[in-house]
């Protein structure tokens, strides 16, 4: 608000006359227009090394210009704040209802972050071959009877969750028993609820869908730990890693490996077990949803959404390899054992396809950026729409040729014109650049005479 305000064309002389303001510039020192008084990220201890230190000058300041109320007087940093909520557990032969997640009825609006679609899972396929590094899944979800609209183009947003030996894990380390029930209150009364968590709640729903244990945890947890630590060597590391003279070491502890907040707390295990359970929603984030692009059209698949998800797994110098919280979690999901249902809803995403049905669409898709030009391409043919031209590119056509034979088959029918380049399958590499060279006479007239749009995406 006070952005679009200053913004404003029409904004009256002295408007900000009485206001008192600081400001403090984020640059970096590679680049020769950083400005001399930025907080520099090239700096030892990183923009912390200035942002520390303004602070203190910065309240210093505002003291001065407003000074406190008699016998009021600054807390000292070695007090801890109390808790954003206070949390009560009930009794263990309170009545409680059946089920542990809370799926709505029948949606009265469009499923959103608030109130998601639980979506069932269809399918879950590989498009990628056993052998190959890289597991891509090809995964369908029913959403008859969400209200839920797209155009190709479009996000879907899927809420994921702890697997459960993480959870059983991190019980163990605090010593909570994880069917244990209880209800929050705010510590504040301005203070609103977690609109995510349920009224009761138990702690396994907790852990298990809005605390995010596996992000790498950031300074300021750190900070907030070190107020529990009962030992002497834990809380002074802890110290250490929430100083600015302990940024290198924290980043080289906790940001270069990845690590995460469930293995921190496996490093100090007399500070974890001591943690407050009121403490848990200061200390950890919540669980953020992750966004694909859609790639399928309801045109072509009704009531359906497919995602095309790679699922993330790399090396760092820990013995565990990381992995994605959200794709390994859907990657594990089986609708063969049951059930199985996804909280999801519908973004609109930043790609827009001509209406002209004539305009015809170069689309730039290599790996699984081609997910939203899938469901373009399906979209288009549906509406009879040709001039679809897409250049996709993947390491080898054995291996990772996703959606191989739909292409083809839209190739021969006449509705699509494929180019392709895989990188790995001769001495010399080859990406779509190379294909988009080759073919630059194509490029350019469907550019100057169609007057056609171009896509990128991966």
């Amino acid at each position: 608000m006070f952005w679009r305000f200053l913004f404003r064309k029409n904004l009256p002389p002295g408007s900000l006359c009485q206001l008192d303001y600081a400001v403090l510039g984020l640059g970096d020192s590679s680049y020769p227009k950083a400005g001399s008084k930025a907080a520099d990220d090239q700096h030892d201890l990183g923009p912390d090394a200035v942002v520390d230190p303004w602070l203190l000058a910065l309240w210093d300041k505002i003291l001065a210009l407003y000074p406190l109320p008699p016998g009021l007087e600054i807390l000292s940093p070695d007090v801890r704040l109390p808790p954003k909520y206070t949390l009560h557990y009930l009794a263990e032969d309170s009545p409680h209802p059946d089920g542990a997640l809370p799926e709505p009825a029948a949606p009265r609006a469009a499923p959103s972050e608030l109130h998601p679609f639980f979506a069932r899972l269809v399918s879950n396929q590989r498009v990628t071959a056993e052998s190959h590094f890289q597991d891509v899944r090809l995964i369908e979800f029913d959403i008859t009877g969400s209200g839920i609209t797209f155009s190709a183009g479009d996000v879907v947003m899927i809420q994921p969750q702890n697997c459960p030996e993480d959870v059983q894990q991190f019980c163990q380390l605090l010593r909570l028993d994880p069917d244990r029930r209880f209800v929050l209150k705010p510590t504040e009364p301005s203070t609103s609820l977690p609109a995510l968590l349920p009224q009761p709640c138990t702690v396994r729903h907790l852990v298990t869908h809005y605390l995010d244990i596996s992000c790498v945890p950031r300074r300021s947890f750190f900070q907030l730990l070190s107020y529990f630590s009962t030992n002497e060597l834990e809380r002074e590391k802890l110290q250490e890693f929430s100083s600015a003279q302990g940024q290198e070491e924290l980043y080289s502890y906790c940001n270069r490996p990845r690590r995460t907040t469930l293995e921190v707390f496996w490093d100090f295990p007399h500070t974890t077990c001591a943690i407050p359970p009121e403490y848990l929603l200061d200390l950890i984030p919540r669980i953020r949803p992750r966004a694909f692009s859609i790639a399928s059209s309801l045109l072509a698949h009704p009531d359906r959404i497919q995602i095309l998800v790679a699922v993330v797994r790399y090396k760092t110098r820990l013995s565990k390899p990381r992995r994605g919280l959200c794709s390994t979690w859907l990657a594990s999901l089986n609708p063969e054992q049951g059930d199985v249902q996804v909280p999801l809803w519908v973004k609109k995403g930043g790609m827009k396809f001509p209406a002209d049905p004539d305009t015809p669409v170069i689309m730039i898709g290599p790996g699984t950026g081609v997910a939203p030009f899938r469901a373009a391409i399906q979209e288009r043919v549906a509406q009879g729409r040709r001039g679809n031209c897409l250049f996709f590119g993947c390491r080898q056509k054995s291996k990772d040729f996703y959606c191989q034979a739909e292409w083809e088959e839209l190739v021969t029918k006449g509705f699509l014109t494929l180019f392709t380049a895989f990188s790995r399958d001769q001495e010399e590499k080859v990406y779509v650049q190379h294909r988009i060279r080759e073919n630059r006479r194509l490029v350019w007239e469907l550019l100057s005479s169609g007057n056609a749009h171009v896509y990128l995406a991966g």
